[in-house]
């Protein structure tokens, strides 16, 4: 599933491309795909809107429109948006021109918009798992109420973490995974915060001493802007607006590589189950 840097990425590149353009009709192939309202009525209601502001929220991407409406996708699994110009061909949508948008991860759009100045955005997803929702100011609210704080915001002080781990219980993984506590955070870079602060994945948070809490917020904060930066990971099916993958493969250390060799010490990457999540650490450097 895409992550906070994932969905970064997605929403910077996006900004670039649609900002104050207007929908000007939309297809889909799988209805069911839109939560909120019915495919009919989403229809009728976002054709005509501009887009005034793109922008995250958690793994959520927002656009705000006009006419005080606002479409919320949430990707999922194997979800990403797409930016380009496709034609329908033999029962797809084929891509006008050669490019990573061929790339055989984004030929799975059940979701087309077509935007003003001959733009179209389309969605691809494998498991059709996505979530596309048009709400209302308040209901959009009460829809990003319980997501916790933003780990790139300044706010997001080593005091305010320890605010939002305070009387939490649980397996530090796990804590970092809850979105109510920390916006963002999934398996990949949980598993590659908790390898860079050699802390394993199974303590329990109440176990984590001062010095430990601090490499890990430390990490936190210098990891995920990294990550935004090489545009995210692309090892399972995301890619980018523009069809490429993204580069976080090049700072991968820990996720995904059961029985080869850590890179600090040497020994052996293992891999556990937790809550049902694989999970990989470094049994000499992330000690329980």
């Amino acid at each position: 599933m895409p992550e906070l840097p994932e969905v970064e990425t997605v929403v910077r590149d996006l900004k670039k491309v649609v900002l104050r353009k207007t929908f000007l009709n939309v297809w889909t192939d799988f209805p069911g795909i839109v939560k909120k309202p019915d495919f009919n009525k989403f229809k009728k209601d976002i054709i005509g809107k501009k887009i005034k502001r793109v922008w995250r929220r958690g793994k959520n991407i927002i656009f705000d429109l006009s006419g005080e409406k606002y479409l919320l996708i949430h990707q999922k699994l194997t979800g990403h948006l797409l930016i380009g110009r496709w034609q329908w061909q033999a029962g797809k949508w084929v891509p006008l021109i050669r490019g990573p948008l061929e790339d055989n991860v984004n030929q799975f759009i059940h979701l087309m918009f077509w935007l003003s100045s001959g733009i179209m955005l389309g969605l691809s997803d494998l498991r059709k798992f996505a979530k596309v929702e048009l709400l209302d100011k308040k209901t959009l609210e009460k829809e990003l109420e319980k997501i916790g704080p933003e780990p790139l915001d300044k706010e997001f002080t080593f005091d305010k973490f320890l605010e939002v781990l305070k009387k939490k219980r649980g397996k530090i993984k796990q804590i970092l995974m809850n979105q109510e506590i920390i916006a963002g955070i999934g398996n990949i870079y949980s598993d590659e915060i908790l390898w860079r602060a050699k802390i394993h994945p199974f303590r329990e948070v109440s176990t984590l001493n001062q010095t430990e809490l601090k490499r890990i917020f430390i990490t936190i904060k210098a990891l995920l802007p990294k990550a935004v930066e090489l545009g995210g990971e692309s090892i399972s099916d995301f890619r980018r607006p523009s069809g490429e993958k993204g580069y976080f493969d090049l700072e991968r250390k820990v996720y995904q590589r059961e029985k080869q060799e850590c890179q600090r010490c040497r020994e052996q990457i293992k891999r556990l189950k937790l809550a049902g999540r694989s999970t990989y650490y470094c049994p000499n450097c992330q000690r329980l």
